[in-house]
């Protein structure tokens, strides 16, 4: 318990840092608790310091830990890959976006089930800016193309981009993908594209979010800083077939 605690005010203190660095005001950056594998017991204590902000990468662990956590207020995320027969799952859990919405499919088939349960959902259009066969996400030179695309369908409320940077200890790759996810927004945003919104640049994590707030994120999903270490590899967590 105390160790969550004090790991949530150390990820707090580098994101002012970061933030005074940067010109930026704290407030304008969202710690998201990245809870895959995390106990519900856990996800409580950090969310007694008054976070409010969760993100689940598998619709199983969704389901697991709703009913023990729906007596604390929270915001929940979807930040993993999403199959398409999943969408009716995800949307049994009161998950307020889903960040990871990668191709048109999933958004056609998103919208499909919205329209029949009456809802609509907040998206971030997910690219892998980092060319990683191993990572999801829509390729950078067709980013605009599937908003344009997915901006039509207005069940979906586009909100941004988020993208999970090349897991490298060279600072200047791991800042090429977060000004390139910073830059495919400014085109959108040029554009001028009708039903969206790039108010949400959602990137970095525990081992990089200091240049993520440099290069203008809004959202930082951080889990192993605060939770500690996992037992998985990385794949598991962008793979929802595993």
């Amino acid at each position: 318990m105390n160790s969550i605690i004090a790991n949530i005010r150390s990820i707090r203190e580098r994101i002012a840092s970061a933030c005074a660095r940067s010109g930026r005001d704290p407030r304008e950056v969202r710690l998201l608790l990245a809870t895959k594998t995390v106990t519900p017991e856990n996800i409580k204590i950090a969310l007694q310091t008054g976070q409010t902000l969760i993100g689940e990468n598998k619709v199983q662990e969704l389901k697991e830990k709703a009913a023990s956590l729906m007596d604390i207020p929270h915001e929940k995320h979807f930040i993993g890959h999403l199959q398409t027969n999943k969408i009716r799952d995800v949307l049994k859990y009161d998950v307020a976006c889903i960040e990871s919405l990668d191709r048109l499919d999933l958004a056609e088939k998103l919208h499909q089930r919205l329209v029949f349960e009456q809802k609509t959902m907040n998206v971030l259009i997910q690219v892998n800016t980092s060319s990683e066969k191993s990572k999801f996400g829509i390729s950078p030179e067709n980013a605009v193309e599937l908003t344009r695309q997915a901006a039509k369908l207005d069940r979906l409320r586009i909100r941004g981009l988020m993208t999970i940077g090349i897991f490298s200890a060279e600072a200047a790759k791991v800042r090429e993908c977060f000004k390139l996810l910073k830059n495919i927004r400014q085109e959108i945003i040029r554009q001028n594209i009708p039903n969206v919104e790039m108010q949400e640049l959602s990137m970095g994590m525990s081992g990089d979010l200091e240049i993520a707030i440099e290069e203008g994120a809004t959202i930082i999903r951080v889990g192993t800083a605060i939770f500690g270490e996992r037992i998985y590899p990385d794949s598991y967590y962008w793979n929802e077939q595993t």
